[in-house]
């Protein structure tokens, strides 16, 4: 037990982050700032000392040239926070197309084939900024650029451009010790890596400027026993320290600043805490035939960060005392991102490859020994889709941070089986299920409704009393009751793998038809938006001219990045 006295000297003289760490038992860069968390509960995430750090999702600043600046990170990753479960304020009662960007096209390889791919897929959420009280979005596409777009009219602001298609969502970050404009806030965006397995270097996850849409560092994805080198994990930033698992199944704990970053293999890297630890056995490589793909993001839950791996197993990494010290065997491909509920327990997608059992959500609770820690199973039924065998491979929604006073605790996800399903988290059906083993009876929670939506690998979202179901089949909008009585409001007919976001009242959706979507109750006929084209400004802050092309900003001068 350390003295008041030697508390009261850590706060006075070892400072602001070096004290937190002493205070907390925890290295400066785990320090936890409670303000991510959008609903505290008594999880134990809320029962920390208030932390040292400033807001991680707002800032107001002065830049170099003396220009101020008010920022706000609307959702600043995938599912907006620690425990991946917030989609926005408000959905709307209609879809009617309010307006629709092109996104345009890409070629990538897949196995031995190359595919054009259009639009955006499998996560591509919308993340929202407010700059100056204006609204921008910050959006992937398989055209193989990264956008800012404005959030009003859809107008390309900035294009960055990757090797390959960008599939996953990114994670903003806001820098409170950068020095400069283009390091104040960045995006943290990996790609796919078609075809580039066994390449010396495949640096397809990147730090590029909000700002200004430069790149600020790549990291080199290395091989492993797994058959893929993407990156589709949305990175979890908790203050300084960014964790996130490449696709390669190696973990990672690093310091996004570029301040930091130093150069490793040819490239301007950032500075690495952990890059040892790998999320399959050797086991898993060999049955799976290397497919041990890490692409779910990682949620926190107290003092540990929980990640689900296609090598079939959750991992629980200690924040405390570096290292895995928690696993859960599952045996299956995973995909989608673990869920952190209010009652401290995660929520698992279970798809059916590998397993004898049925594929589904399963509901597990950390605190106990993994043996132990089977809360229930809510299988769905077996079916082929394209390569799945069915089983869930998006990630599963819960209403508990919108939650309507009176309203159960529920969630929903979407079945391979072609099917949404609306289930109680708590409250328990009287029959039991087989597990996904095959074998074991245990729990199932109550299923409420369940609608024929068709096939999905995407997620769903629930908002107050409305849900927004993205599949193969359309785009549907739900409404319910405290009684659970469910009612199909609106749907719009085009294929979305992507997860929506949804600000007051308007949706933001990409689709495999090419096109981000803003969608809402609107009488105003449809505005499509295209990219701008041959517009030249000059930028009023430095007086140099910049010229967009195809709503990608590039310099006059005769760099090799103008010459695109």
């Amino acid at each position: 037990m350390r003295s008041p006295l030697a508390i009261i000297l850590a706060i006075l003289g070892l400072g602001g982050l070096a004290a937190a760490a002493y205070f907390m038992d925890l290295p400066a860069y785990f320090v936890q700032n409670k303000e991510v968390i959008s609903t505290p509960d008594s999880s134990g995430i809320d029962s920390l000392p208030t932390p040292l750090f400033p807001d991680p999702n707002r800032i107001d600043f002065v830049d170099e040239e003396g220009d101020s600046f008010s920022i706000e990170l609307v959702n600043p990753t995938y599912l907006s926070n620690e425990r991946r479960n917030y989609y926005g304020d408000s959905l709307p009662d209609k879809l009617d197309i309010i307006w629709q960007l092109t996104l345009g096209s890409g070629k990538t390889q897949v196995g031995r084939t190359i595919k054009n791919w259009s639009g955006a897929g499998w996560t591509g959420q919308p993340l929202i900024v407010i700059e100056n009280g204006k609204k921008y979005i910050i959006q992937g596409a398989f055209d193989h650029r990264l956008k800012k777009i404005d959030y009003e009219t859809g107008e390309v602001l900035w294009q960055y451009r990757f090797d390959d298609v960008v599939k996953g969502t990114g994670s903003l970050w806001i820098n409170h010790n950068a020095d400069s404009l283009k390091d104040r806030v960045l995006v943290l965006q990996g790609t796919r890596a078609g075809g580039k397995l066994n390449a010396p270097i495949v640096d397809c996850y990147r730090a590029i400027s909000y700002f200004t849409g430069e790149e600020r560092w790549r990291v080199n994805s290395p091989r492993t026993r797994c058959y893929s080198r993407d990156v589709d994990g949305s990175a979890l930033i908790i203050n300084d320290t960014a964790y996130l698992p490449l696709e390669t199944s190696i973990f990672t704990v690093f310091n996004p600043d570029p301040k930091a970053a130093k150069m490793k293999d040819g490239l301007l890297q950032p500075e690495f805490y952990r890059f040892q630890d790998t999320l399959y056995r050797d086991i898993d490589a060999s049955v799976h035939g290397g497919n041990v793909v890490s692409e779910a993001s990682p949620v926190r839950l107290r003092d540990h960060i929980y990640l689900a791996s296609g090598s079939g197993r959750v991992w629980g990494y200690n924040m405390k005392k570096p290292g895995m010290d928690w696993e859960y065997f599952i045996g299956s491909d995973i995909d989608g991102s673990p869920v952190v509920t209010d009652d401290s327990c995660i929520l698992v997608s279970v798809e059916k490859q590998y397993i004898k059992g049925q594929g589904g959500i399963l509901k597990l609770d950390p605190s106990k020994k993994p043996e132990e820690a089977t809360v229930w199973y809510m299988p769905v039924k077996n079916r082929r889709f394209v390569g799945w065998l069915g089983g869930v491979i998006g990630t599963a929604a819960t209403n508990e941070a919108t939650r309507v006073k009176g309203h159960p605790h529920i969630g929903a996800t979407i079945g391979i089986d072609g099917y949404t399903y609306f289930f109680d988290l708590n409250k328990l059906d009287t029959q039991k299920v087989t597990l996904f083993d095959g074998e074991r009876k245990v729990a199932t929670p109550k299923v409420y409704y369940k609608h024929r939506t068709g096939p999905a690998i995407a997620s769903p979202i629930i908002i107050g009393n409305r849900a927004a179901v993205p599949t193969y089949q359309g785009f549907y909008l739900f409404e319910f009751d405290k009684e659970m009585n469910f009612k199909l409001l609106d749907k719009q007919e085009f294929s979305a793998e992507a997860t929506p976001f949804v600000d007051q009242g308007r949706i933001f959706i990409a689709s495999r038809d090419g096109n981000l979507y803003c969608l809402g109750r609107s009488n105003a006929p449809t505005k499509r938006v295209n990219s701008i084209y041959g517009k030249t400004e000059v930028n009023p802050r430095n007086g140099k001219l910049k010229r967009y092309w195809k709503g990608e900003l590039q310099p006059l001068e005769g760099t090799k990045e103008g010459q695109k």
